[in-house]
């Protein structure tokens, strides 16, 4: 063989043995899944069985960490940023894109609010290089398929962020439905419809979720080995997001199951979680058949906590919806199968998506990586969605841009060597009035914010996650010092990455504030409210839930049982609520010490009697309300064994 012939072919099977020795890439991505939504971390009603067969080959996580929302989250996945410094905060990809280099912060606001805060980009900044892109320059065949939300508009879809192989639609929250035919107008065709992309039609009444499988697995044995080249595949379920379509054979095997830890109930998300799981399988079952088990990097992840706000009674009643409306059928499907249930339920996590507690953040993520990650394993490393892009391309053998800065760090010491991560902390910016960022370092965790309300009154508060994972115990008055440290953290954080602040507003005009605070605010008269927002008017007190267990608590009834409770209540959706006591010398809510109360749905008032058969002398009373639903009270009056009594008229 003639020498420079040789050396030719010594090139190439070099170059082909790097190619096959970097590993594929997996991205398994989950919109809307709570970390308690799953077999492998703790739920007993959710049926989930390739996620436990994952997890028996992983190394699973218990403290990762992702955005509230899932655009943020997504774009820090393609970037590697925090979302202040790639400034995409809150899930606006849906939306039409802002100018280029106009600025976010609006030119006015209402003279009621005292801060004026930027807005979210509504797309994933073109300067910005991403994952795909480097991989796919680095010579892997890139594949995305599912939800996107970066980018409502051509320029920003993902085959312009380094995506060989694309599968998606826009705007998308959600997917246009989840049965075919799915109502996309594909790419250059004509058509009135408002949803764009490349997802065809298939047989009527297939589920996306097959479908998007079917597409994922088309691509990785259109790249499995065939040409020595490693393949990335973005695979973005729309699952567990509305429209919330789901298969009723599922749903209805879950209507018959109870939850034995009593917290999850909600059959169309156990289906549509299952839908996932059965994608999960079929993808591993095909890396498997073709033989590239051994040689992918597969992560599970979710994009933000688990949904506990969407299809409750309110939701229905604000929508106002009635036959003739798109939405009824849907909402009547709900009702069937669901009834009142949120789509899950995080806990012991406090609250969920679109919060800035650990239910709307703290994320199940698995990593699987045969004969580098110990199956199995757990690490309890606190870690986060913008650890991923370094992780990946360490993995990859690809470097890092040299001109982007990076949030991250490389988990790949802490999968392959059971290492520990060096920092300091993780951090959330989530800057909107009902929002705030926090600052997890070690056990403990900062929340702050930046306006408070009836349910935050607290700017800031400290939790030691270890002792208290639900967030109940605020510390930041006895830790000065903890706060002190943390607060700095975050502010150098900000101060690093170039988080746009919410800023005064010049046009802020205390008066009426306050006039709107007054009106809006919790009665000042001791029912003090937990999870709900209290609006006294016209001697009505209106309580609006705004968590999954929303309540009235006092400690204004002290007095020895049995009580006996009047209320003077009414509620459109009606329902059954609770009450629950303790006595001083008890420290927390025993389980036995609870009545039903039941109100009637309709505008009507209605007198309420509720015997407490309370031993001893009440400390605390909590009135949980109805069904967890819109409640209005004209009078609450307890009358105790002794003669004494506690009263509101709600007229001052």
């Amino acid at each position: 063989m003639k020498p420079f012939l040789l050396l030719t072919l010594i090139i190439f099977l070099s170059s082909l043995t790097h190619a096959q020795d970097r590993p594929n890439i997996v991205l398994f991505l989950v919109d809307d899944m709570g970390w308690m939504d799953s077999e492998p971390y703790g739920s007993e009603y959710y049926d989930t069985p390739n996620m436990s067969r994952l997890a028996k080959l992983s190394m699973r996580f218990t403290d990762a960490y992702a955005m509230p929302l899932c655009s943020p989250t997504r774009a820090t996945l393609l970037s590697g940023q925090y979302p202040s410094r790639h400034l995409v905060t809150t899930a606006s990809g849906h939306q039409p894109p802002q100018e280029p280099g106009a600025s976010l912060y609006p030119e006015k606001v209402a003279p009621t609010q005292p801060l004026i805060y930027a807005k979210s980009k509504n797309y994933l900044d073109p300067d910005i290089v991403t994952l795909a892109e480097i991989l796919r320059d680095a010579g892997y065949r890139t594949g995305h398929f599912g939800k996107w939300h970066l980018g409502a508009t051509q320029p920003h879809w993902p085959d312009q962020n380094g995506f060989d192989t694309t599968w998606f639609c826009t705007p998308d929250p959600g997917p246009p439905s989840y049965f075919s035919p799915y109502g996309v107008v594909p790419e250059g065709e004509p058509g009135n419809r408002n949803k764009v992309g490349n997802i065809t039609d298939g047989p009527e009444g297939e589920y996306i979720t097959d479908r998007l499988t079917d597409e994922a697995i088309g691509f990785i044995k259109g790249h499995a080995g065939k040409s020595g080249e490693p393949f990335f595949l973005n695979l973005w379920q729309y699952g567990v997001h509305g429209p919330w379509g789901h298969k009723e054979e599922y749903t209805r095997e879950f209507a018959k199951k109870t939850d034995p830890r009593g917290e999850q109930r909600n059959p169309i998300m156990a289906s549509m979680l299952k839908s996932v799981d059965d994608s999960l399988g079929r993808i591993l079952d095909t890396l498997d058949e073709q033989r590239l088990t051994e040689n992918t990097l597969f992560v599970f992840f979710s994009d933000n906590g688990g949904n506990i706000h969407s299809n409750g009674k309110d939701d229905r009643k604000i929508a106002n919806v009635g036959p003739g409306h798109a939405k009824y059928a849907a909402i009547q499907d709900w009702k069937k199968w669901a009834g009142d249930e949120y789509p899950t339920n995080n806990a012991p996590l406090r609250e969920g998506k679109a919060r800035i507690y650990e239910g709307g953040q703290r994320v199940p993520l698995m990593v699987r990586w045969p004969g580098q990650i110990e199956e199995g394993s757990l690490s309890s490393e606190i870690v986060h969605a913008v650890d991923l892009y370094p992780t990946i391309l360490e993995a990859a053998k690809v470097g890092a841009p040299e001109e982007q800065p990076l949030d991250g760090l490389s988990l790949l010491p802490v999968l392959t060597e059971g290492a520990t991560i060096k920092r300091e902390a993780i951090f959330t910016w989530f800057p909107f009035p009902q929002g705030g960022a926090t600052v997890r370092s070690g056990k403990f965790k900062l929340v702050k914010r930046f306006e408070t309300t009836a349910a935050r009154p607290n700017l800031v508060e400290l939790f030691d996650l270890e002792a208290d994972i639900g967030e109940t115990n605020n510390l930041a008055g006895e830790n000065p010092e903890i706060v002190a440290r943390l607060t700095a953290l975050l502010e150098a954080h900000l101060e690093e990455t170039g988080a746009l602040q919410p800023k005064p507003n010049p046009n802020y005009n205390a008066a009426a504030a306050s006039v709107q605070a007054k009106a809006a605010r919790a009665p000042d008269f001791g029912l003090v409210p937990k999870q709900c927002e209290t609006q006294v008017a016209e001697g009505i007190l209106k309580v609006t839930p705004a968590g999954k267990t929303p309540f009235l608590g006092t400690a204004q009834v002290k007095m020895p049982g049995p009580i006996a409770l009047r209320l003077t209540v009414r509620s459109e959706d009606g329902g059954t609520g609770r009450i629950a006591w303790r006595n001083a010398s008890q420290e927390t809510f025993p389980e036995e010490q609870v009545v039903n109360y039941f109100v009637a749905s309709g505008s009507k008032w209605q007198d309420v009697s509720v015997t407490i058969p309370a031993k001893g002398v009440t400390s605390t009373i909590r009135i949980h309300l109805p069904g967890g639903a819109v409640t209005e009270f004209q009078a609450i009056e307890f009358s105790g064994g002794n003669g004494a009594k506690k009263a509101w008229d709600f007229e001052k």
